[in-house]
């Protein structure tokens, strides 16, 4: 078979990894479809030449939909909502496979354009879609991005080539890009967790837009202290940095999910910088874009409301990591789906079978 995967945005490629390897071993040939219009070129070239495989880009989604219709591929995978998937349709079955699992109503709302099948994590997300779009085509399968990690092929990081310290515990602080808790964190924070290494893996779209600079500025600082790493532009993946984390901060980012599904702690930060455009009397923009399943992580692990508190919480936590483990195995439950490895197995078994 001939399966392309569309690269809409490049930080889809974490989710796909998995997946493209299985596919390599059974012996199928792969297509990568880079959108000019959303990512650096030169940049991404040098990411996606780790795979090996062939590279196409086109400028939109009409030259992508122009495409398929011309290379007829088997399968597309999609890791959003696409609007010629009637053209797409002549030739080819599409297969929708979200890049994260968060709380925003759009995880839900990318199935508007129904495509030959969506690949679903968690029990709970897959009542709960079912209900949305009963005459859909939905399978659970769990979440592919970490099966590397589960089946203990995720090396991790180097510590000793970054400088930092193998034997003392490790935070990850994974922050999104809005709503972001990185503007309210202080510029010298690194500096009052001298016993820790400090790893920090912001959003991609946090290291490459415009009008982010200013959490790029506080990046920059934090990168300076000894007992810190701040990932850089083209380091997309997250499993390394959740490889060697003790515990996990972030804010809004479907990373807890992911971390909560290894069953290590995790510190939710309630406080968080909106832009002028969710704030004041534009606020019901951002309920309206992140809706009520914004309290989804409730009670996932502990929760911070300042800044303040992130040191007594962490040393709460990691003197007892068991604290939130019946609600992390529910959690893993509802929304990361079987947890066994083989995610990405089940996912070519369907496309082989069908």
């Amino acid at each position: 078979m001939l399966i392309a995967f569309d690269l809409l945005n490049i930080y889809y490629l974490p989710q796909y990894s998995p997946i493209i390897k299985q596919l390599k071993e059974r012996g199928h040939k792969i297509q990568l479809v880079g959108y000019s219009s959303k990512n650096d070129v030169d940049s991404c070239n040098e990411i996606l030449s780790q795979f090996d495989e062939e590279v196409i880009w086109v400028k939109d989604e009409k030259a992508a939909a122009d495409l398929y219709q011309k290379n007829k591929p088997d399968w597309v995978f999609f890791g959003n909502k696409f609007d010629y998937l009637d053209e797409v349709h002549q030739y080819s079955k599409t297969a929708q496979l979200g890049h994260g699992i968060g709380p925003k109503p759009s995880y839900y709302h990318k199935s508007s354009t129904p495509m030959t099948v969506r690949f679903i994590e968690g029990s709970l997300r897959l009542e709960k879609i079912k209900h949305l779009y009963p005459n859909d085509n939905f399978v659970q399968v769990g979440f592919s991005k970490l099966d590397p990690i589960i089946n203990g092929e995720e090396p991790g990081l180097d510590f000793v080539k970054l400088g930092l310290d193998p034997n003392k515990p490790t935070l990850l602080y994974a922050p999104t890009f809005n709503p972001s808790s990185l503007e309210c964190f202080p510029d010298n924070w690194p500096q009052g967790f001298p016993e820790y290494n400090i790893l920090i893996k912001a959003h991609s779209i946090t290291l490459t837009r415009d009008q982010y600079t200013k959490q790029r500025a506080k990046l920059a600082r934090w990168a300076d202290f000894d007992n810190v790493y701040v990932a850089g532009n083209n380091e997309l993946s997250l499993l390394p940095f959740m490889q060697n984390a003790d515990i996990l901060i972030s804010e809004a980012s479907s990373t807890l999910f992911e971390f909560a599904a290894l069953d290590r702690p995790v510190i939710v930060c309630n406080f968080f910088k909106l832009k002028w455009s969710y704030r004041g009397i534009f606020k019901y923009r951002f309920h309206k874009r992140f809706g009520k399943d914004n309290v989804l992580y409730s009670d996932i692990g502990a929760h911070i409301n300042d800044y303040k508190a992130l040191r007594e919480c962490v040393t709460q936590q990691l003197a007892h990591p068991e604290q939130y483990h019946a609600q992390r195995l529910q959690y893993t439950t509802d929304h990361v789906g079987p947890n066994d490895g083989k995610a990405s197995e089940r996912i070519v078994d369907y496309l082989e079978t069908h």
